[in-house]
């Protein structure tokens, strides 16, 4: 089974900046990992999972409206990976941040991290 492991998250002060990786383990090769859409969601307390960014397996990037400008998703097919890199972080960017992949093509398939937590202090 696929498996998305994400990492980079912990405490960060207002204003600063915080790296979040996801990379996918198991059957998939790169040659697979480049047909998936990819993306991080971010779930805060109280509140629904929201979609922060996405790069299509065509490279197109689109983004939340309040983090464009701020936040930057990026993807390396060779590594299977994923990155977030956030800058200039909010109190309202805490939340649990999740990697998510999807084929683009041919038989639906989708896999979720388990969450990794990114808390904005002041």
């Amino acid at each position: 089974q696929v498996q998305l492991v994400e990492s980079g998250g912990g405490l960060v002060q207002n204003g600063g900046s915080l790296r979040l990786s996801c990379v996918a383990t198991g059957p998939i090769s790169k040659a697979s990992f480049k047909i998936y859409n990819v993306a991080w969601y971010r779930q805060a307390p109280g509140k629904q999972r929201e979609l922060v960014a996405s790069i299509s397996s065509g490279g197109a990037a689109d983004y939340l409206a309040s983090v464009r400008g701020r936040f930057a998703i990026s993807r390396d097919n060779d590594k299977k990976s994923l990155d977030l890199q956030m800058n200039s972080v909010r109190s309202e960017d805490t939340a649990i941040y999740y990697c998510y992949i999807a084929r683009s093509t041919g038989r639906a398939a989708d896999w979720w991290g388990r969450g990794t937590q990114v808390t904005v202090g002041t």
